[in-house]
């Protein structure tokens, strides 16, 4: 695509930027965020009935294969890991592996697998023996269920049946389930009420909470998605279900609010805190790409609940990705696509790659979508627009994401 395209979206972020700086009275030099001292984690949690001591901020290794960054983490108190046999083709795991040899008693392990409503149980087996292979250990402490969204894998047998075998063997200590799309609350609620995991790791924000929103509506036309997630996370609570979460940053644009940090917290540190200040949650994970975000983002270990400038600056944050990021859980406009495009899932790849920056990531997991966005760029319906609750064009972004990841699917 032409950089004239992406014209529009930069020329509002900023404007909307602006307007946030105006509020804040914050000026607009640029500035790298340091810590003056390597911050080390200052919190751990019990994760649930698993009994686990977990730090608060840990270890997400999707965008990661260098050991070296393990390492360092585990050296600034982080030590709870979480990878999956598919990151970065099982080369995270391979990393993890490397780095964390002769530490095992150390830290706590956790990977995931695909399972799907007919996956057999001797196929999970060797998914899992294969992670353990990587991982150079003979056990993985919390093994999930990947990116549920649909309740009929939660009714595979199978599944149930890999589990107590594999714990009767002592490959796995607990089981959990993780999940970030439009039917999450519905899976969360379906393997609660039936007690089908230890463990959930889910997406969560505070652009998610109705409370966070309650702050702007004066102000703002913000629609809180998945509202009833804080229920079904505290109903987890309740039952003794450890609670882990992620997507906790809304994507990656936190350069744009880079020039607005005056000293104390960043975004990232505010928005970690405020997921953290919810009891239910015991701690959350976050991909870190370099010791300079893992010092920046350990350093929101044993914070308290942020407050005045610092949610200030998480409304502007809202405000600048206001115009390119999609709520994903939301699917307001996948009813009206008579295609049955995934827009979610679809938006999700093209956030890897245009904010995240990892392309290759991001066309790995596009090639993966039962339906992709290739039906957009000829469509003539357009009946996604005006659908979003948030006003993103849909179409334009979905045909944007084809363009861009199926030439290197």
């Amino acid at each position: 695509m032409s950089k004239d395209r992406h014209q529009p979206d930069l020329t509002r972020r900023r404007f909307l930027i602006s307007s946030t700086a105006a509020t804040l009275g914050l000026g607009l030099g640029h500035h790298a965020w340091a810590a003056p001292t390597p911050p080390r984690i200052r919190r751990y949690r019990c994760l649930g009935r698993t009994g686990l001591e977990i730090s608060d901020i840990s270890f997400g290794s999707s965008r990661t294969t260098d050991p070296a960054l393990v390492r360092y983490a585990l050296e600034r108190g982080v030590n709870y890991f979480d990878t999956a046999e598919g990151y970065k083709d099982g080369r995270s795991e391979a990393a993890i592996g490397e780095a964390l040899q002769g530490e095992r008693d150390r830290v706590i392990l956790a990977s995931k697998v695909k399972a799907g409503r007919d996956t057999p149980r001797a196929e999970i087996m060797k998914k899992l023996e294969e992670s353990l292979v990587r991982l150079r250990t003979d056990r993985i402490d919390v093994y999930f269920n990947h990116a549920v969204n649909d309740v009929a894998r939660l009714q595979n047998q199978e599944w149930l049946e890999f589990a107590v075998r594999a714990k009767e063997q002592g490959k796995i200590r607990f089981t959990g389930m993780s999940g970030h799309g439009g039917r999450l609350v519905e899976c969360l609620d379906h393997a609660l009420d039936r007690d089908l995991f230890d463990v959930i790791l889910c997406g969560y924000n505070f652009g998610q909470d109705p409370s966070f929103h309650q702050r702007f509506t004066s102000r703002l036309d913000w629609v809180a998605v998945q509202p009833d997630l804080p229920r079904v996370l505290a109903k987890a609570h309740a039952k003794g279900v450890g609670v882990v979460a992620m997507k906790t940053l809304r994507g990656a644009r936190l350069n744009d609010m880079r020039p607005y940090e005056q000293g104390g917290a960043t975004t990232a540190q505010a928005a970690f805190r405020w997921v953290l200040s919810n009891p239910s949650v015991n701690a959350l994970i976050i991909s870190m790409t370099s010791r300079e975000k893992i010092d920046e983002f350990i350093g929101a270990s044993g914070g308290s609940e942020p407050r005045g400038a610092e949610l200030d600056l998480l409304d502007g944050y809202l405000r600048s990705s206001r115009d390119g990021y999609c709520n994903h859980g939301c699917d307001a406009c996948e009813k009206s696509c008579p295609h049955g495009v995934p827009v979610s899932e679809v938006l999700r790849t093209r956030m890897y790659a245009t904010d995240y920056g990892d392309s290759n990531y991001a066309s790995r997991e596009y090639a993966q979508l039962a339906v992709n966005a290739a039906s957009c760029v000829s469509c003539l319906h357009r009946s996604c627009l005006g659908k979003c609750p948030q006003g993103l064009e849909v179409a334009r972004l979905t045909r944007s994401a084809h363009r861009l990841l199926e030439a290197r699917s």
